[in-house]
């Protein structure tokens, strides 16, 4: 159901790895996988996910990765209620679809980080927002738009 974890390369320049502009001993190589989900109603959707793995650009060259291997194990997700970056909390909010709203919990936003790992047996853990009028509300005035943006044509 879930596809392979594969290695991709930027889209303008090919590079796998990806060298911080911050420090250029250090970078990024981003994974993607299309994970099945299914629903409460017995609905599935498929999706891609992506997370980067980040090291020193010497340990990640050394990995000799090129776009479109194939690796073993799986991308996974954590969403919590405390912020993974304390520096910039905002980075991790748990974003529902193109809404900008950010999902909560009373409130209280939720953060969500994805990672890869080599252990097929680690769960992604998922906290229930309960904003959902919010969303709702967003979701309406997303679909307004658009049909405002057809009228105009």
């Amino acid at each position: 159901m879930n596809s392979k974890v594969t290695v991709t390369a930027d889209e303008s320049t090919g590079a796998v790895v990806i060298i911080s502009k911050n420090n250029t001993e250090w970078g990024h190589i981003r994974l993607q996988q299309v994970k099945s989900s299914f629903d409460e109603n017995g609905f599935t959707r498929k999706k891609a996910i992506s997370a980067l793995v980040h090291g020193t650009v010497e340990d990640l060259k050394s990995f000799n990765w090129s776009a479109g291997k194939e690796l073993p194990g799986k991308i996974a997700f954590k969403e919590s209620l405390e912020p993974f970056n304390m520096n910039n909390p905002e980075r991790d909010y748990k974003i529902a679809g193109k809404t900008g709203v950010v999902c909560c919990v009373d409130g209280q936003p939720v953060y969500r980080k994805t990672f890869y790992t080599l252990s097929s047996s680690t769960e992604d853990v998922v906290i229930a927002h309960n904003n959902t009028e919010d969303i709702k509300a967003a979701y309406a005035q997303v679909s307004e738009n658009v049909v405002s943006d057809l009228t105009d044509l």
